[in-house]
């Protein structure tokens, strides 16, 4: 019995693993990324020459004229690109290189920033406090 359970599960344990392995190469083969991925710049490697201009930061006058889904929208997306900006920072300082454009990040924080400001401005404008409270509360968990 204790001979059928160790050499069952390591059947059992081979089957799954060649069965995620062929699931996951082919889903790299239709062209799936890796989500690591997102976590790192592939456009541009670190010895490029030529500058890249980048954006500017989120307004807050901007941010006044989008709906509350656009802006938790925008929160995640700001918050993504800030991931990936400190993973890029922390692997490249491993590495004694200069992370290239470090305004990057200070420009997604404040336009998180603002997001927050003004979702603040609009959960105290709410006339309902229990429906204020709970903006607030969301808001904080951001």
């Amino acid at each position: 019995m204790f001979l059928t359970r160790v050499f069952g599960r390591a059947l059992f344990g081979a089957a799954a693993k060649s069965e995620a392995t062929v699931s996951a190469a082919a889903a790299y083969s239709t062209g799936a990324r890796n989500p690591l991925e997102e976590f790192f710049e592939v456009d541009r490697k670190p010895d490029d020459e030529k500058p890249v201009v980048y954006g500017r930061s989120w307004k807050a006058s901007e941010l006044r004229l989008k709906s509350w889904d656009d802006l938790n929208k925008l929160w995640y997306v700001l918050l993504k690109e800030k991931n990936m900006l400190m993973t890029q920072r922390q692997m490249l300082n491993a590495q004694n290189l200069n992370f290239p454009s470090p305004e990057r990040i200070s420009k997604v924080r404040k336009s998180m920033c603002r997001i927050k400001h003004v979702l603040t401005e609009r959960a105290i404008e709410e006339a309902d406090p229990r429906r204020s409270a709970e903006m607030k509360r969301m808001i904080n968990a951001l």
